[in-house]
Parts: structure tokens; sequence; C-alpha cells
């Protein structure tokens, strides 16, 4: 029985197997799309194995969708069973998501281009100028007020002067000349050296100076220092490091609002296309898988159509599609058991026409021999004297009768008897030789054209039965042609469900096959011909089959008729 499995061809991945690296991609996809912004806002460029995952992917699936492609661009270009199918799935799928897309795209650009009117209407600059103006001024009171302070010498206020602290200058020590005298305030700002040597206010040192501004006096000459911290306030540092960083902030938001729409489509096609791709890749799979059950049943019912009811379609599948390839199993075994039913009740009307037939052409003869009989007995009795004058005519008409006869009855049982499958190996080139040369001198208005039949090619048949093939046909072709034409013999070696067959074909230039008589060919006692037992064809056709052979013929009225014999065979 032939089976056929019922599934998806030409996939490059199984669809399950595309589920899973979908599922991967839209993993990496959030991993990466996230450490890409999160870099990009911060002002750094993708490291490169963030580029070439970028990259990668979406090169990949480019490529395994190019095939998908060109798989179903193959199959509508060579109009391969399910391709129209598939390809009205595909275009459902797409105008599927370009609904769902659509709505989401026009909601994602509306919105982009309303944050990008939102940043073009923040004046960064402004802000960042007031707050600077703020800082300076706040900074510029301070100095003011520490002036003051440092005019009228009253540095009892703790609220204002966080420490004062003294430094007396020695030649004699090394390192560091100025040592300190005394200190009175914070120790959280004493200092282990002068800020500055000269009279002033030095330059704030962070985190030295956090929170303070410091001024340097000489109260008693050049060898000695008075180092006063004025309390500036932590929180006016900590809010500089903060305005400065929101300065950067605003700076990163104009430099991300000139660079937005290159972004944005750098974006879509290193993460949005892969995905794109990715869901155009399952969804050709999933047509695939859909449609093959579909192009199985076509064929095997094409099949059926054709009389092969050894079909059987294997499927795995629990739905619709599965029991309706176990439905169309089932049938075909009920057909198969209905027609092997019809076959049986053929054969037995087939023997019925054949009995009545053959007593037909039994009584034919009969009657020509029992009146040369009577003809010999009453002239035996009459005329006993003259009996020679009729004798020879009336024993060659019984005679002749009686071989004719005989004939009938030996291709009969030919015919109807069991024939075993010969076990032995026949030279194919050589029967031919034989029967070419058997008919060519007798017919000389025939020519034979044998240019094409291989040597060495054994056929698995006795000698006695492919010579009675070959006679067959010939004498066929010769009745076609009315004894005069062309007459064709070639051979092939063909395979068929890994068996090797040899193909003999036997064309003739005849006059063609009538197409009414073209299914009582092979009937037997079933002629055109004026003489004949019309038993020869369905001889040979019974001597084929019974051989794992084939046949059938070709043929055309005007023109001629080819008989096509297969019959297992091999080169030597």
């Amino acid at each position: 029985m032939k089976k056929a499995k019922a599934g998806p061809e030409f996939s490059i991945m199984k669809v399950r197997t595309l589920i899973l690296v979908y599922s991967l991609l839209c993993l990496l996809t959030l991993l990466f799309s996230r450490n890409f912004f999160i870099e990009t806002l911060n002002g750094a460029v993708p490291d490169r194995l963030h580029l070439i995952v970028f990259f990668t992917i979406p090169v990949v699936l480019l490529i395994i969708f190019g095939i998908s492609v060109y798989q179903v661009v193959t199959d509508i270009l060579f109009h391969r069973p399910g391709s129209r199918f598939n390809l009205r799935l595909l275009a459902y799928f797409a105008v599927i998501v370009i609904f769902s897309v659509t709505p989401i795209t026009l909601m994602t650009s509306s919105a982009l281009n309303e944050i990008v009117r939102f940043w073009h209407n923040i004046d960064a600059s402004t802000a960042n100028r007031a707050a600077n103006s703020f800082m300076a001024e706040n900074y510029s009171m301070h100095l003011d007020r520490f002036e003051g302070i440092i005019k009228e010498n009253d540095f009892s206020n703790p609220q204002d002067i966080l420490s004062v602290q003294v430094f007396r200058f020695s030649n004699d020590s090394e390192g560091q000349p100025w040592t300190e005298t005394s200190f009175t305030g914070n120790n959280e700002f004493q200092l282990p050296y002068p800020p500055s040597a000269e009279t002033g206010f030095p330059a704030r040192e962070l985190p030295r100076d956090t929170g303070t501004i410091r001024y340097v006096q000489r109260p008693m000459g050049q060898n000695t220092l008075r180092v006063i911290s004025y309390n500036l306030g932590i929180d006016f540092d900590r809010g500089k490091a903060s305005l400065e960083n929101q300065i950067e902030h605003f700076e990163t938001i104009n430099e991300l609002r000139r660079n937005l729409r290159p972004l944005l489509i750098y974006y879509y096609a290193v993460f949005f296309l892969p995905t794109l791709l990715m869901t155009a890749i399952i969804a050709i799979s999933f047509t695939r898988r859909i449609t093959r059950p579909i192009v199985e049943l076509t064929e095997a019912t094409q099949n059926v159509a054709e009389g092969n009811f050894s079909i059987h379609i294997l499927t795995r599948r629990n739905d619709e599609l599965g029991r309706l390839i176990r439905s169309f199993n089932l049938m075909v075994q009920n057909l198969e058991k209905s027609r092997e039913a019809l076959v049986r009740s053929e054969k037995i009307s087939i023997w019925q026409n054949m009995a009545q037939q053959l007593a037909h052409e039994i009584k034919n003869p009969l009657t020509p021999i029992k009146l040369s009989a009577e003809r010999v007995l009453r002239r035996w009795k009459s005329e006993p004297e003259n009996i020679g004058e009729i004798i020879e005519s009336s024993m060659m008409a019984i005679i002749q009768e009686t071989e004719g006869l005989s004939a009938l009855l030996n291709e009969f049982r030919t015919l109807s008897k069991p024939m075993e499958p010969s076990n032995s190996f026949t030279d194919l080139h050589e029967a031919i030789e034989e029967a070419i040369n058997t008919y060519s001198s007798s017919y000389s208005g025939v020519k034979f054209d044998a240019a094409h039949t291989q040597t060495k090619i054994m056929i698995k048949i006795d000698k006695h039965r492919l010579s009675q093939i070959l006679t067959n046909l010939v004498i066929n072709a010769i009745d076609a042609m009315n004894g005069s034409g062309l007459i064709e013999i070639r051979t092939d070696l063909v395979k068929k469900r890994e068996v090797s067959y040899c193909r003999i074909s036997v064309k003739d230039s005849g006059k063609g096959i009538n197409i009414q008589e073209h299914q009582m060919i092979f009937t037997p006692y079933f002629t055109t011909k004026t003489s004949g037992t019309g038993l020869g064809l369905p001889i040979v056709e019974r001597i084929v089959n019974d051989h794992g052979g084939a046949i059938w013929f070709d043929t055309a009225e005007g023109i001629g008729t080819t008989f096509y014999i297969d019959l297992p065979g091999e080169v030597t």
C-alpha cells in the first residue's frame, strides 16, 4: 500500500522551533533595547557586543525570510498544488496584521510628535541662565555679608563664622613652614595648613571647602596668618551640583531632540524589523502546515480518481483535518473492498461470456466438419466407386477445421490456466532480433527500426513467453499497416518505486485504433480483423501482469499506435 505523509514541506525550521526563537528574540529585544536607551540617554555609544546583536539577528532573519519568500514564489510560478491557497492565506494574514498595526502605529507617531513638540517648547537655555544667575547672586550676597563681618572684626556669631584659626611662620620647621597656634570654632573645619599665604579670599577647593568661604588675614605682620571660615551653608554646594547635573540632562535632551527621528529609525530597524520578520516567517510556516494536508488530500483524491486505491495518508493530527484524513483513508479502504467485489463480479461475467464465446467458436467449425463427413458417407453409400473425387477435399476441410479448433483451445488454455512467474532471465535484445528476422523476410513492405534498443538488458521472464509477447505485438502492427509501413521498437530502463523496469515500445504507422474500441482492446475474443480469435492481446496482457509488469497503449487515428510494456529487468 502506498503511504503518503501529510506534513509541511520546504520548511527551514519547524513551527515550534520558530516560536521558541521568536520568544528568545522578544526577550533579547527587551533586554538590549533597555540597555540601548539607557546608554544613549547617558550619551554613550553602544558597545561592540550590542552592535553585533543588533545587526546579526536582522541579517539572519532577512536571509531566512528571503528563502521562505523564494519558496512561496517558486510554488506559484511552477503551479505546485496548494500554492494559490497558501498565497490567499498569507494575504489574509497580511491584511489582519496591517489592520492591527495601523492604529498602534498612528498612536505612536502622534505621541512621538507630541513629545517632540513638548521638548521644543522647553526653554532649557533660559532656565539655565536664570539658575546660574540666582547662584551667582546668592554667592555674591554671602561675600558681601562676609566682608562686612571682616571689617567689623566681629567673629563671635557661630551661625556665620564656623571657625577662626591662627598660623605662625617658622623658618626652623621642615616640610610645612606654617604651624597652628590657636583654633576656635567647629573642629570639622580645622585645616592642617593655611589655604593661602596671601591676604584675601582663597580659591575654594571641594570637598575641603564644602559649605564654607574662607578669608586669610595677616593681623600681626608677615609671620602670622588668620584663617576665617564663613558658613556658606551645605545646601549651597549640593544645590549647585544638582543644578549642574540638571543642566547636563537638559543638554542631553537637546541633543536627543535633534537626533530623535534617526534614533527611532535605528531602533525600529534593529528591534521592530526582526520581530516583524519573525512573525512573517512563522506565518509562512503556519500556512504551509495548514495547506499541506489539503494538498495531500487533493493528490490522493486524484490518485483514487485514476484508479489507485492503494493510497493511504499518514497523519498525527487530532483536529478536524486529521479526522478528515482518517475518514478519507476509511473511504478508500471501503472503495477498495467494493472494487474487489466488483472485479470478482466482472471476472465471473467475463468467464461466462468467454464460455459462451468459446462454445460459439467451437460450434462454427463443427458444421463444416459434419457436412464434410456426411458428404463422404453419402458418396460411399451411393457411388462408392467415385468416392475418391471428394474424399481429399472433405478430409482437408475436416483437418483444417480441426487444427483451428486445436489452436483455439490452446489459446484458451493459455489464457485461463494459472501462470507461474518465471525466475529466469532472457536477453531482450536477442529476442527482439529473432522476432524481427522472423517477419522481415516475409513482409518486404514492412521496415523495422530497432536502433534504439539497448544491449545487455535482461528481462525476468522465460524466452518462450517473451517471444509470444513480441510476436503478437509485431503481427498486430503488421495487420494495422496492411503489410506496409514502419515498425519502431525501442527499449528504455525506468525506475518505479525503487524497482528497475525495462520499457518496451512497439510503434506502427498504421490506421490507429478507433476511440470506441479503446476499452475493448484487451477483452477476450474481441477483434477487428477478418481472421483471428481475439485472444492475442488478452494473452499478452495476462503474461505481462503475471510477471509483475504493465501494458498500455497510445494511439491516434490516421497516425498509428504504440504499445508500451514494462517488465522487471536489469543491465548486465
